[in-house]
């Protein structure tokens, strides 16, 4: 928004185009994502809708042009392969670097994201509770649980390297674990396709999906959550059937 009014620091918001519109967001937009593309437009639209609900009735919105919203309308989401639990453990015990096989267990078994187990420090560690600071939701803190058996090699872990106090525990850049992550097998998988796995390994192991959202993946909303987890293949239909009327 800041740069918005930058745009027209003099100009009267009933005053501005369409084409001003269009101009200003595709120098905004020029390498970003389509979603990206979407959400910028999208709060500038909300912006004078706004405006026009709560101060002035006769605002013509100029975001809401057939033009603008086939332009910046939210791309299709690829769908996210879900990995079956055999070949994610097979990735985590074929890991013999004891960070990258800890890293890998934080987002697999635990369902942070890759920029919470960087920020990781000694203190934020308290046994199997995990604390994320500045956490992505906007809240100050977040807690996560890990197993029993991740927390005790965690613990070794620290103490075999020296780590205390507010130093991070994982001290690599974000495109190093992505690195990492996606030259440890021949399989395409990226961080976040261990995060998703423990939401989806969680609830197909009958874990109500108020306890993957709330304490596993940690979202505001179940909606979020049911976009986490994979579809269920006709295979898996049948066994659930078969597991609670055979």
């Amino acid at each position: 928004m800041a740069k918005f009014g930058n745009q027209f620091p003099d100009k009267e918001l009933d005053s501005i185009s369409s084409e001003e519109v269009l101009s200003f967001l595709t120098s905004l937009n020029n390498t970003c994502k389509q979603l990206t593309k979407h959400t910028r437009y999208a709060y500038l639209k909300a912006l004078f809708n706004f405006i026009r609900n709560n101060l002035d009735a006769q605002l013509q919105n100029p975001c809401d042009t057939p033009m603008l919203k086939k332009l910046f309308r939210p791309g299709k989401l690829a769908p996210w392969q879900i990995h079956e639990k055999e070949v994610i453990d097979e990735i985590i015990f074929r890991t013999t670097k004891v960070r990258n096989r800890l890293m890998l267990e934080l987002i697999a078994r635990g369902g942070m994201r890759v920029g919470e187990v960087l920020k990781l420090t000694a203190m934020d560690v308290d046994d199997q509770k995990l604390t994320v600071r500045n956490a992505k939701s906007g809240r100050s803190t977040e807690v996560v649980f890990i197993p029993k058996k991740l927390a005790d090699r965690l613990k070794d872990y620290l103490k075999d390297k020296g780590t205390t106090g507010n130093q991070r525990i994982f001290p690599i850049t974000y495109t190093a674990a992505r690195v990492m992550v996606s030259a440890l097998v021949g399989v395409r998988l990226r961080p976040h396709d261990l995060r998703r796995h423990a939401a989806t390994y969680a609830s197909r192991s009958g874990v109500p999906v108020e306890i993957v959202s709330k304490v596993i993946l940690r979202h505001a909303n179940l909606s979020t959550t049911q976009r986490y987890l994979g579809k269920v293949s006709d295979v898996e239909a049948v066994r659930w059937v078969e597991n609670l009327y055979g």
